[in-house]
């Protein structure tokens, strides 16, 4: 189970233009997401962001390798200082009007085990708040 990937399904009552507007769009991003200083959704584009705990900030480094556009987005993601590599899809496709968004991480056990911030339990929860709440409330609002 350690080592299997993290996937988060759900659909969206937004057209698919606008759920890959929202995760491939630096300004849509920054208001669901994480603000970035810059990101295009083209394979071998790098980006960073802070993130973590108010207690404990993490640099987010990325680097993308796939982009099917108006479908699919993967990128790398790792941390500033800390060993492990893991990578993060974004999948899309339409359900009549409706998105289904999958995003499945894999890599997550590359990451140290001795910091609970990596540790499965936060990564299921992080994407489960950022998939099922954050980017769904945001895609739907702008209907």
């Amino acid at each position: 189970m350690k080592d299997e990937p993290i996937i988060v399904e759900r659909s969206y009552n937004a057209p698919i233009a606008v759920v890959w507007n929202a995760i491939t769009n630096k300004e849509e991003m920054s208001k669901w997401y994480f603000d970035l200083a810059d990101f295009k959704p083209e394979v071998g584009f790098e980006f960073q962001f802070s993130g973590g705990t108010p207690e404990k900030q993490y640099l987010h480094k990325c680097k993308i390798t796939e982009v099917n556009a108006g479908r699919k987005i993967t990128y790398s993601w790792r941390y500033d200082g800390y060993e492990g590599k893991s990578f993060v899809t974004f999948e899309l496709s339409a359900d009549g009007g409706k998105t289904r968004i999958k995003l499945t991480h894999v890599g997550i056990e590359s990451f140290p085990e001795d910091d609970p911030n990596f540790a499965r339990k936060s990564f299921t929860e992080g994407w489960t708040s950022i998939i099922g709440t954050s980017l769904k409330d945001f895609v739907e609002s702008n209907r």
